[in-house]
């Protein structure tokens, strides 16, 4: 009876938490929806602005100094932006990006710093004992543009006073609902895409190119971080909504096994039961 009451136990705790990961899995959906779209949405904004940098960026500089942005210099230190979620609960989305930041870390033959942003992240870094510059939490599972202009602002700043001689984004790129890609871009100094000559147009620009290039400059920086932050929050939403759905169909797996074994033990039970019951009455008749 012990057993029994032991294995009826199990399948109430297991149940319970099926429910908990069959509701978390509900919720990451609906939010996962909405993180997709806005993610995908900015990709157009992202490339056409990349454009209009490269074609300001190949017009002449005659006598005009390059943009700050623009200038590379021997690289001393570099800096990394690591998007990573605030929870856990997502499979191995952290693992993976915190797996692919160390080992880019530890191919650099320069010191590098952290720009965290999120908990998980940071937690990983002050483990391995890696400089952390700033840290960002609690954005939301939809934060707006003006809740990461803080990150391109330190981001910038520094590297236009020379603390550091590059800028890398390391995110979780949305592939798709089953697939997240880990990935570690450029950021500074921005490198103008190259514009195939069937788009080069010479366009008139006012009040002049240089001008226009130097406010589009700091808004691109700080779009290509939004951007990241947008992938990364639907990444962490797809990912959390696997781990869930697998997580509850573990749990009826195990359910169905554990409902097996009670079985098994109740009519063992039953039938040790009968026999005591039996020889019982056997006895009382001879």
């Amino acid at each position: 009876m012990a057993e029994i009451r032991l294995i009826r136990r199990r399948i109430r705790s297991v149940q319970s938490i099926a429910k908990i990961t069959r509701a978390m899995e509900m919720i990451a959906t609906s939010k996962m929806r909405r993180a997709q779209e806005r993610g995908l949405a900015g990709r157009p904004y992202s490339e056409k602005i990349r454009q209009v940098i490269a074609d300001l960026a190949a017009l002449p500089q005659a006598g005009e100094i390059l943009h700050p942005l623009l200038q590379r210099r021997p690289i001393k230190k570099i800096a990394i932006v690591q998007i990573t979620p605030d929870r856990g609960l997502c499979g191995g989305l952290n693992a993976n990006i915190n797996r692919q930041t160390i080992g880019f870390i530890l191919e650099q033959q320069v010191p590098a710093t952290l720009i965290s942003v999120g908990r998980k992240g940071h937690d990983f870094a002050r483990r391995r004992g890696q400089e952390v510059r700033a840290l960002f939490t609690g954005l939301g599972d939809f934060p707006s543009f003006l809740d990461t202009v803080p990150m391109s602002r330190i981001v910038i700043d520094d590297y236009t006073s020379g603390l550091v001689d590059a800028v890398y984004l390391s995110y979780t790129r949305f592939i798709s609902t089953l697939v997240q890609r880990p990935v570690i871009e450029p950021l500074l100094p921005v490198e103008p895409a190259s514009v195939p000559r069937a788009q080069n147009v010479d366009y008139i620009y006012e009040p002049g190119s240089q001008d226009v290039l130097a406010g589009l400059l700091p808004r691109f920086v700080e779009m290509e971080v939004y951007h990241a932050v947008l992938e990364a929050i639907a990444s962490e939403q797809s990912a959390r909504m696997v781990a869930m759905r697998n997580a509850t169909d573990n749990a009826r797996g195990l359910i169905d096994d554990l409902t097996l074994m009670y079985n098994k033990a109740r009519q063992e039970s039953i039938t040790k039961e009968l026999l005591d019951i039996v020889g019982g009455v056997a006895a009382l008749a001879e």
